[in-house]
């Protein structure tokens, strides 16, 4: 699962990298270059490519390796977290109350890595 989900976020990526750069010539692109909106979203698509990267490396590492509970929860961890925090990204430089959200994918992550920690390295 990591691995589709890894390459989809990064093709993801890509496509948004794509859709905002047309805009991005305009100062005043989502209340200009400092403005909370424009920043979140950067913030989303900088997450696309970060998290599917770090989803295909855990992939690579581990799921290929030795399936074990521990790592269905860090896989499930890193999956749910690399799908909430763009999303909550996107969603909050269009409602900025979906702020709140962003323990989500957090403890998602946070959980993933401590997980992996306790694994055997391979």
């Amino acid at each position: 699962m990591n691995w589709y989900v890894g390459w989809t976020m990064i093709l993801t990526a890509f496509i948004t990298g794509a859709v905002i750069g047309i805009f991005f010539h305009n100062e005043d692109f989502l209340g200009g270059y400092h403005s909370f909106r424009r920043r979140i979203l950067r913030l989303g698509h900088i997450a696309l490519a970060a998290l599917g990267m770090m989803n295909i490396l855990f992939y690579l590492a581990y799921v290929a390796a030795d399936p074990s509970t521990q790592l269905d929860i860090a896989s499930l961890g890193f999956v749910i977290g690399g799908i909430a925090m763009p999303s909550i990204c996107f969603l909050s430089a269009w409602r900025a109350s979906f702020r709140h959200l962003f323990f989500v994918p957090v403890v998602a992550l946070v959980i993933a890595v401590i997980q992996t920690l306790r694994m055997d390295a391979p």
